[in-house]
């Protein structure tokens, strides 16, 4: 990854993907997470849920310990929570769990990542998915920021339940800048102080 080509493009910020379930950890995270950080490029990592093959707290736990954690230091973004249709099954696009369920498997991985960083991890997913996996539940809603993904259109769309606003807006998996394309909703300072928590 050329991370200084990146930044003179205009990257600020990226998301890397550290871990999914309890069984992957990306090869590559260390000289992504790092390349990105010297080329002064704000880093977070990122865990793509499996919630139908452990818990949350489980996932929370192995990924701050391949990548996910968190300090307050000016350049790492928060842990973040993929949560999107199951790419390995798409009839179980809810991983086979009621919406209470669902629910319930964010909340323990929440508390997990709180507890051993000191930080709720963002949540990242698309109004769709949220509204019917969650039964668009608004309880995460006060105390984890929004990364919403909705591409192809003008805007970031409608939020899922419960979030007046975005942090964080995938617009396209495509463009400019290496991987998917993200905005930051607001300034370079504001998202240095969303990094110090």
């Amino acid at each position: 990854m050329d991370w200084a080509g990146a930044r003179t493009k205009g990257a600020r910020f990226v998301f890397i993907k550290a871990t999914e379930s309890t069984t992957y950890r990306n090869p590559y995270f260390t000289r992504q997470y790092d390349g990105a950080r010297a080329a002064g490029i704000i880093r977070g990592a990122y865990h793509f849920a499996a919630p139908d093959r452990s818990s949350g707290a489980e996932q929370a736990a192995y990924f701050v310990r391949h990548g996910g954690a968190w300090r307050a230091d000016g350049w790492t973004l928060p842990p973040a929570l993929d949560l999107e249709d199951n790419p390995y099954d798409r009839k179980r696009t809810c991983y086979g769990l009621s919406r209470a369920g669902m629910v319930g498997w964010i909340r323990s991985f929440s508390d997990e990542v709180r507890r051993e960083t000191g930080r709720r991890p963002v949540i990242y997913t698309t109004a769709h998915w949220w509204n019917d996996c969650t039964g668009g539940s608004g309880v995460f809603a006060a105390d984890h920021a929004l990364w919403i993904a909705h591409h192809g259109a003008p805007g970031a769309g409608a939020l899922p339940a419960g979030w007046s606003f975005w942090t964080f807006w995938q617009y396209d998996n495509s463009g400019s800048l290496p991987g998917d394309q993200n905005l930051f909703n607001g300034s370079l300072g504001r998202l240095k102080r969303f990094t110090k928590g």
